[in-house]
């Protein structure tokens, strides 16, 4: 039989690949009867994941606490007996005494005007700083599940490659044995195939163990439907380097300050009010016995804030060291920010160079030495060893031409997921 020259593209998924993914993906139960493609996960991620209605519920909680923060303080009942004389003739009586007033009374607090401001816009700070904290965890949900589909979908594809690589071993292996059946040769050479078919295998093993981690990651964040057969492609969204690099100051991270410094200026502000005077008003009602008439009481009280140089002041310099500490913050992760977009998008040219000179310069390269060496051997001017080698090779760089691929298409995606949720048009908000 001859054994023919390699073709490394298009590559055919044969019908026993697919009866393996069948088996890999799960297939035998109902629950995983659809496919799974890259928009499908990112929108079941969004749906399923635990971790978003926890930031949901968070928000709500925030929304919630906005509507008592400028409200009055809820009033007190004050219940009492005023003057019971607890000495002579009339001592623990409530009527005989004309002094003796059994006393209800209601009291209302009245923070200034300032104070309830601020507390009111610090609870709005806190809403939005809850909405921008949730936008963060929507957009690492969204990257994770990005990168494990493309994990998976890059091990599923060196998976077919293998499978195509052993239906070429057999061949490999028939044209070594007619070689052999013809006189020529050495009993040796029967090994190589069977050698190279143990590589293809324990090849095969590590590409699955890959897949089913990339299947366990993608389960965390869509649950079952991991297992399900994968649909289409990831795309490739455009970007450039000078677009990340304007879009800097928006990225999630670093716009959840925005919220975080409202929420402490308000408390600075609190802080400040505190300097202000705060007043109640009590109303009570005094009930004598019956043989004398009945009272009523009202009164007003303010707060004197006069030690403001050890209480009000302290507090106010530690609200402002808190905002110049934020302040800090931010620049810190702004600078963390740009070094990473540097440090991401250098990697990310490099893997676009990566697979192109895999694609143009390698792989025709290891075909070229494929086909040199099968011929040399063919007409006895080479050894086995040299063929097996350069198929080896050829192996190695067609696995490594998906993997970098994947890489590429991985790191595109954490570039773009950074900055925020891509419209229909390709373009981050």
């Amino acid at each position: 039989m001859a054994f023919p020259e390699p073709v490394a593209r298009p590559w055919r998924i044969p019908f026993c690949r697919t009866v393996a993914l069948l088996v890999l993906a799960g297939l035998a139960g109902p629950a995983y009867a659809g496919s799974l493609s890259f928009d499908d996960a990112l929108a079941l991620a969004v749906r399923e994941t635990p971790a978003l209605r926890a930031e949901a519920a968070l928000v709500d909680a925030a929304r919630q606490a906005v509507i008592p923060a400028g409200e009055l303080p809820d009033p007190k009942l004050a219940l009492g007996i005023d003057n019971l004389p607890i000495e002579g003739p009339d001592r623990y009586s409530l009527t005989r005494d004309f002094m003796t007033m059994q006393r209800i009374g209601l009291m209302q607090e009245f923070p200034n005007d300032a104070k309830r401001d601020a507390r009111v816009a610090a609870a709005r700070g806190r809403v939005a700083q809850a909405e921008a904290q949730t936008r963060i965890t929507r957009l690492a949900v969204l990257r994770e599940t990005a990168a494990a589909w493309i994990a998976r979908d890059a091990a599923e594809r060196q998976l077919a490659r293998i499978d195509a690589l052993v239906e070429e071993n057999h061949l490999f292996e028939a044209a070594v044995r007619a070689r052999l059946a013809g006189g020529k040769g050495n009993a040796l050479e029967a090994v190589a195939p069977r050698q190279e078919a143990a590589m293809i295998e324990a090849r095969r093993d590590e590409l699955a163990a890959r897949r089913q981690q990339a299947v366990a990651a993608l389960k965390r964040w869509i649950g079952p439907r991991a297992e399900a057969p994968l649909e289409g492609s990831a795309p490739d969204w455009p970007f450039a380097h000078d677009a990340l690099a304007h879009a800097l100051d928006r990225h999630p991270e670093l716009a959840v300050f925005d919220p975080k410094a409202r929420v402490l200026d308000a408390e600075v502000a609190e802080a400040l009010a505190a300097k202000k005077p705060d007043w109640a008003l009590e109303m009570a009602y005094q009930k004598r016995g019956s043989q004398f008439g009945d009272m009523l009481s009202l009164g007003v009280s303010f707060d004197l804030p006069i030690f403001s140089a050890t209480r009000q002041q302290p507090q106010i310099a530690a609200k402002q060291a808190e905002r110049a500490a934020l302040d800090a913050e931010r620049e810190a992760v702004l600078r963390e920010h740009a070094a990473m977009l540097e440090t991401d998008f250098a990697e990310y040219q490099r893997l676009v160079h990566a697979v192109k000179r895999q694609h143009d310069v390698l792989l025709p390269l290891a075909d070229e030495k494929v086909a040199l060496a099968l011929a040399s051997w063919r007409g006895g001017k080479a050894e086995l060893t040299d063929l097996v080698m350069a198929r080896r090779e050829r192996i190695d760089a067609e696995l490594m031409a998906i993997a970098l691929d994947g890489e590429r298409r991985q790191m595109a995606t954490r570039l773009y997921f950074a900055y925020g949720e891509p419209t229909e048009s390709g373009e981050s908000p």
